[in-house]
């Protein structure tokens, strides 16, 4: 079958914290109203370059009383830096007011320097994890030994976990959790001067993932892919600013020197769809992962355009890359209304 569509940000705007919340929430209202299935929103501690929510389920919960049919969810929450039992509360409070709308997506995540402001061992980060998801998900599950109030036993249906690793994917099948693929994956060792393609080596993430999954239980991938869709008259201004990002993202995680790549090793570089909608669906039709998953989530980093170029990427993507690449589109909230 294939993938429905969703959208994810880092809530990166270059902006205040108002603004940038204001913009996030807005951008969720106009995915509903275009038909994306769901919303994600990505969770990083005291470092607001890196990304400006530390507060996920705040920000969902305003996004519900916004909203009427989008899923909502966290793409991460870092559950290491968090009390379980705190987070199992925000997750099922966020799900009543959403009415079982809730998605909850966990990984190790954030950096030494936070795990230590929160009062972790760093060293110890997947133990950590580990023990935390356990009770977490003893308590959403109702069969841990403290009761969760409010009862949100279906929401331990919906947790997702976010691996770069077969092994981790293999885990994380046998758990019957979804699968959350990044939009980029490390290259293998030995391959870091000519990488894979990002669904080369997701796609052995995957395989570990259906082969581990329980009889009987769906599987659940969601394949974040960066994506940004100009109109032709937007295009060259869209890949000027483009450049600057994705430059200092490849110095930042792989020492590329700035200049020695062009833009459009740059983009293939950073796994960046940018173009208009016949390029951007071209360019997705080889990412064999995406149309094997049962959702894609598409973001704009490290692009970060401005959000009016945001808004009108989410736009483009669903009226013409969606429908060209025959992935799924809900009924737009305008639409549903009119069939009701």
């Amino acid at each position: 079958m294939a993938p429905t569509i969703g959208f994810f940000t880092r809530v990166l705007d270059d902006a205040s914290a108002a603004e940038r919340y204001r913009i996030a929430l807005e951008q969720i209202e106009h995915a509903e109203r275009l038909g994306y299935a769901s919303a994600w929103v990505a969770q990083h501690h005291l470092d607001g370059a890196e990304g400006g929510l530390p507060s996920p389920f705040v920000l969902l919960a305003a996004a519900a009383a916004r909203t009427e049919r989008i899923r909502l969810g966290t793409a991460i929450l870092t559950l290491a830096h968090e009390h379980p039992a705190r987070a199992a509360e925000d997750a099922a409070v966020l799900d009543t007011l959403a009415g079982g709308r809730a998605e909850l997506g966990l990984g190790t995540g954030g950096s030494p320097r936070t795990l230590s402001a929160f009062g972790e061992d760093p060293q110890h980060r997947r133990a950590i994890y580990d023990a935390k998801l356990v009770r977490l998900r003893g308590l959403l599950d109702g069969t841990g030994d403290e009761a969760l109030y409010p009862e949100r036993t279906g929401l331990a249906d919906r947790i997702w976990q976010a691996t770069f690793s077969a092994e981790g994917a293999r885990a994380i099948g046998a758990q019957g959790d979804g699968l959350m693929l990044s939009r980029v994956q490390p290259p293998p060792a030995g391959a870091e001067a000519a990488p894979p393609r990002v669904w080369e080596v997701q796609r052995q993430l995957v395989d570990a993932y259906l082969e581990a999954l329980p009889a009987g239980v769906p599987p659940r991938i969601l394949a974040s892919r960066s994506v940004v869709v100009v109109d032709a008259v937007e295009r060259g201004a869209v890949r000027a600013h483009a450049e600057a990002g994705i430059t200092r993202q490849l110095a930042q995680l792989h020492g590329i020197t700035p200049g020695s790549l062009s833009l459009d090793e740059l983009l293939v570089r950073s796994e960046t769809h940018l173009g208009t909608p016949a390029e951007v669906a071209d360019s997705l039709a080889a990412d064999s992962v995406a149309a094997g998953a049962t959702e894609v989530s598409i973001q704009v980093h490290s692009v970060d355009p401005h959000h009016t170029i945001t808004h009108r990427s989410l736009e483009l993507f669903a009226r013409e890359v969606a429908p060209a690449l025959g992935w799924r589109i809900a009924a737009s909230t305008q639409e549903a209304r009119h069939a009701a």
